[in-house]
């Protein structure tokens, strides 16, 4: 399999790798569908993680994910949702469309002259180590937000270091999300730290699907 030609469909469940797996995951939906994903070894520790781009994806596997992932935060009730750059703006903008908005609040990392930097806090990201932003909300789009009920997307949660980001420049403007939604819960590396910033909130997280930690078997590779 080519490195582009992931995450371009779903695969028939006769096709699938058996563990241990060697370079790829076959990470399940909730419907049984299945895509499969690159395995990406951890240096520092010796495991790997399966690991999705969602903005290579097939415009098909995105909409598939928005789709199941508006149906899980659906029973919810969002009447706003938030999205957190870079690559959950465009989730967040699908899932809000399934949902019947007529629009979604997008962060950013990139400061317009006529935003505050009072709402704003460092944002970190696993897939870019050592490179700290700072994430804004547009003073704009703060009453939109209040006293509505919020949903938090990104793409993929993983560390956790992100979504927190986003917790925290939510509460700057007094908002605290009803739920967090990804396509995909990387681990469960996310939940201790989120806990311990924003306990409760960990137990109203949602994606489309979810993978393991990988360990080592042999040549391959199993789930820990």
């Amino acid at each position: 399999m080519h490195p582009h030609d992931f995450w371009q469909g779903f695969e028939p469940p006769g096709a699938l790798p058996r563990p241990p797996y060697t370079d790829r995951y076959p990470a399940r939906l909730a419907d049984g569908r299945v895509l499969l994903l690159p395995i990406r070894p951890l240096d520092e520790t010796g495991n790997a993680i399966a690991s999705l781009i969602l903005n290579q994806s097939a415009f098909a596997v995105e909409q598939a994910l928005a789709n199941a992932l508006a149906a899980r935060l659906a029973p919810m009730d969002p009447q706003v949702v938030v999205g957190l750059p870079t690559l959950g703006l465009s989730l967040a903008r699908l899932v809000a469309a399934r949902l019947g908005h007529e629009r979604f609040v997008a962060l950013g990392t990139s400061r317009k002259f006529w935003y505050d930097p009072g709402l704003s806090v460092p944002m970190t990201s696993i897939t870019s180590p050592g490179a700290e932003k700072r994430l804004y909300v547009d003073p704009r789009m703060v009453p939109l937000l209040t006293d509505r009920r919020v949903v938090l997307i990104d793409d993929v949660i993983s560390s956790g270091a992100s979504i927190c980001a986003g917790l925290s420049v939510l509460a700057r403007v007094g908002v605290a999300p009803v739920a967090v939604g990804a396509a995909m819960l990387q681990t469960e590396r996310w939940r201790a730290r989120i806990a311990a910033r924003f306990a409760g909130i960990e137990g109203r997280v949602v994606g489309a699907f979810a993978t393991p930690l990988l360990v080592r078997d042999g040549a391959g590779w199993v789930a820990a």
